[in-house]
């Protein structure tokens, strides 16, 4: 079974791994933000808005 993601088709679990890796990417940058001397919090509820979309679309791939 192949699934589109991104308008790229791939397999359940390439997408799995492509989300997982985008979630971890994003912890990276909010980790990275709010390091910096004076972290930009709009920046931050952007990344943690996107983090939080991939999980949830992990979650229900999981729930599948």
């Amino acid at each position: 079974i192949s699934f589109y993601y991104g308008g790229i088709e791939m397999s359940l679990g390439d997408m799995v791994d492509t989300l997982t890796s985008k979630h971890h990417a994003l912890e990276e940058a909010i980790e990275n933000e709010n390091n910096r001397p004076h972290p930009d919090e709009i920046e931050i509820a952007s990344l943690k808005k996107q983090k939080l979309r991939i999980k949830d679309e992990l979650a229900s791939i999981d729930a599948e």
